[in-house]
């Protein structure tokens, strides 16, 4: 499969989507439902946001493996340093597995706690407090790795920006999917060219 200069236009969209909707369902679990009160009917209101997206998400995911596993993709960026090298290699397969161990734990957690009957179904009351399952310690733990991941992952964005500045961010935008091979022998053409001239 050859290589390209940007990933697959499905691939960027699925990106910026899930970048969107992760930070929005780490947001909302992180600095407001766990502020409301199990009491509290709001936090009904929360929850059924907060399961919605993430199934949401999960779904999101596992297309975008699937799309990635099925479409030439550029090869990997490279900062010059073996260590930074294997930091994003695993970071980034870090990441996915996170995503899946996180949305998995809260599907489990709300299976267990009859969430989906009271959240969709109006039948029922939270549980006094979530912390007594063990599935909620697991939701809570993969919800800072995921935070550290994609400060990492921004910080990475940033290196490449600005210290190598290699464009690599042009790689996770919309346009002309030009083959790697291709643009690396355009100068060479033009070079050619000139010189018969």
């Amino acid at each position: 499969m050859p290589q390209f200069l940007r990933y697959h236009p499905l691939l960027v969209i699925l990106h910026w989507l899930l970048a969107v909707l992760i930070i929005a369902a780490l947001a909302l679990g992180a600095l407001v439902m766990v502020n409301i009160p199990n009491s509290d009917p709001m936090k009904i209101e929360a929850l059924r946001s907060h399961m919605a997206g993430g199934a949401v998400i999960l779904l999101l995911m596992l297309a975008r493996l699937l799309v990635r596993s099925r479409t030439a993709h550029p090869a990997p960026a490279a900062t010059g340093h073996s260590l930074l090298d294997w930091l994003a290699w695993g970071s980034h397969r870090l990441f996915y597995g996170a995503v899946i161990v996180m949305a998995g734990s809260g599907i489990v957690m709300a299976v267990q706690t009859g969430l989906p009957e009271i959240v969709f179904g109006g039948h029922g009351t939270l549980p006094a407090d979530f912390w007594v399952y063990p599935l909620r310690t697991v939701h809570y733990l993969t919800s800072r790795v995921l935070i550290g991941l994609i400060a990492l992952h921004i910080a990475g964005a940033l290196y490449h920006t600005f210290i190598l500045r290699d464009r690599l961010l042009r790689r996770m935008v919309f346009g002309r999917r030009t083959p790697a091979i291709a643009d690396a022998e355009a100068p060479n053409l033009n070079a050619i060219s000139q010189v018969q001239q």
